[in-house]
């Protein structure tokens, strides 16, 4: 059995190295003649899962703040604003890379294109908007304990067991004409 860290760690490092493959493969539009529907809608299904969790869990934290934290206090509060415009735009990203998914799914004309587009615009702003934001990241080490960090990171065996199985299945169609960063699983 992993610890909490240990499983939080390897969960983000699979959002991370899907993401830079969806970076790598939005930078690099398919070639002619080249076919990456399978990988992107596994990448599509993968964020749906992953993003779904991560989504549930920051809003788990976001209440977790707001009934122990100095609610009165103008930092907290722009702290919480930030994570709620955050979340916010985290949701219309995703919206947008589920839509050219679905297109893919039934094989519309432009999808990879408007899959590409929506890719490339959604990993560009999880590196710029999402992960460590000092605001709420504080606030969280200063009022959680153990057990609130348990809480806020709580999910099913069956839902981490998905999230590797959608893992394995994006580096499993990954087309060869995708070249991904070295620290990314081949």
């Amino acid at each position: 059995m992993s610890t909490l860290s240990e499983r939080v760690a390897g969960e983000r490092r699979r959002l991370r190295q899907v993401r830079q493959a969806l970076t790598a493969a939005a930078a690099e539009p398919a070639p002619a003649g080249s076919d990456r529907r399978a990988f992107y809608i596994a990448i599509g299904d993968y964020f749906e899962a992953a993003m779904e969790r991560l989504h549930e869990q920051d809003i788990r934290m976001g209440d977790m703040l707001r009934a122990k934290a100095d609610m009165q206090d103008p930092a907290n509060v722009q702290a919480m604003a930030e994570l709620e415009e955050r979340l916010a735009g985290n949701q219309e990203h995703l919206a947008r890379l589920l839509s050219a998914r679905d297109r893919l799914r039934t094989g519309q004309a432009g999808a990879s294109a408007e899959f590409e587009a929506a890719g490339g615009a959604y990993a560009a702003y999880i590196v710029e908007n999402m992960g460590h934001h000092a605001g709420t990241a504080n606030l969280a080490q200063e009022v959680f304990d153990t057990d609130d960090w348990q809480h806020m990171t709580l999910v099913s065996e069956a839902a981490r067991q998905r999230e590797q199985t959608l893992f394995d299945d994006v580096f499993a169609q990954l087309p060869p004409d995708i070249e991904l960063p070295a620290d990314t699983r081949a």
